[in-house]
């Protein structure tokens, strides 16, 4: 019957305390403890209280370096059975917890409880400093450390402090696992929200328009569209932008920086975007095919161009002699060359041009 239940979702066992449901009365019992604060299991080595013994088994391992349940498949080693358990559907792809309401699958129990709240916007953790509400409780938890400014994560390498764990952009290090996919992550904030793109979760949602997002940075992004803000302003033009990212970006265009540098011939470029296309020059990776002909190109705008070939289109328009363009660069050269004028002179739109004769 137990078992049912985590298909059905039913949670018939509710806790006065603090209204949360569970599958069983046992589950309903083991939970109640946190109200009463009970913890009768403790661990010799460093003093910590548990509310099961097989919690305190698990956690011994943690000191004893213990990690009994090997994965046949990959090699990969588990403190618990149960994690091993989970770790074995990566390579099975078995998702046997269904949705009735959308018909997704899971591969755990847990993913699925917390894919629900999407479908009923339950969100049982409360901040009790501001009234915020999460669906999780590591949410609510790292929420916190806004209110109380602790920052418990030093970094040995730098000596900053940080609200979330930080040594491991220095070490590289990527201890957690998404059973999922597969993929590792150095924080477990970070594995949550990657996890939400399994699950479907988008719990920040825009008041103005109904759009959902994964992170609240995310949504505060998104707001400025409706708000006009352009908070960051460049020193230099005093040009405004929605975004620190963006005004970053734009400064290297006064600066000339470039930061990013091909490692296979020293070329540098100002954005990472424009590396990673030229990089597919030196791999001969073509991945943007044409539907019409076959032939593949390095860069989806180049596929862009081509296909306008197959069309026929040609949206540049010469305001002196009216010849057509199938790009803006060769109705420039076509302007520079045959009517001797700069090309910075004319206002440039798809299907018109304009001589621009105030300047």
């Amino acid at each position: 019957i137990g078992i049912n239940r985590i298909h059905t979702g039913e949670k018939p066992y509710l806790c006065e305390q603090c209204g949360m449901n569970f599958s069983s009365a046992s589950n309903l019992k083991v939970h109640q403890m946190i109200h009463i604060g009970e913890k009768d299991y403790h661990c010799l080595e460093c003093g910590k209280s548990f509310l099961r013994p097989s919690h305190l088994r698990g956690h011994q391992r943690i000191h004893s370096g213990e990690k009994p349940h090997q994965c046949e498949e990959c090699g990969m080693r588990f403190l618990r059975a149960s994690d091993l358990k989970s770790h074995q559907r990566v390579h099975t792809g078995e998702k046997p917890y269904r949705c009735v309401q959308c018909g997704v699958s899971f591969s755990h129990a847990s993913t699925l409880r917390t894919h629900l709240r999407v479908h009923t916007g339950e969100k049982p953790y409360q901040c009790a400093t501001c009234g915020v509400r999460f669906s999780q409780s590591s949410y609510l938890k790292t929420h916190r450390r806004i209110h109380t400014g602790e920052r418990p994560y030093r970094c040995g390498q730098c000596g900053t402090s940080f609200a979330h764990a930080h040594q491991r952009t220095h070490t590289g290090e990527r201890p957690y696992h998404c059973a999922q996919c597969g993929m590792m992550f150095s924080q477990p904030s970070t594995l949550k929200s990657h996890q939400m793109t399994h699950t479907g979760e988008k719990p920040h949602q825009c008041m103005e328009c109904g759009l959902s997002f994964l992170q609240t940075s995310t949504l505060k992004k998104h707001q400025k569209i409706h708000t006009g803000e352009k908070p960051f302003q460049c020193e230099q033009c005093r040009m405004n932008f929605s975004q620190a990212a963006h005004l970053k970006r734009h400064q290297r265009t006064h600066t000339g920086e470039k930061p990013h540098q091909c490692v296979d011939c020293g070329m540098r470029f100002s954005e990472a975007s424009n590396l990673a296309a030229h990089q597919k020059l030196h791999t001969g990776e073509k991945p943007y095919a044409c539907a019409e002909c076959g032939k593949s190109f390095a860069q989806a705008k180049q596929l862009r161009l081509h296909q306008k070939r197959h069309s026929g289109e040609k949206p540049y328009i010469c305001c002196l002699c009216s010849r057509c363009f199938i790009s803006e660069s060769e109705h420039n050269r076509h302007q520079k060359v045959h009517h001797s004028c700069d090309a910075g002179h004319f206002s440039l739109e798809k299907s018109s041009c304009r001589y621009n004769s105030s300047q």
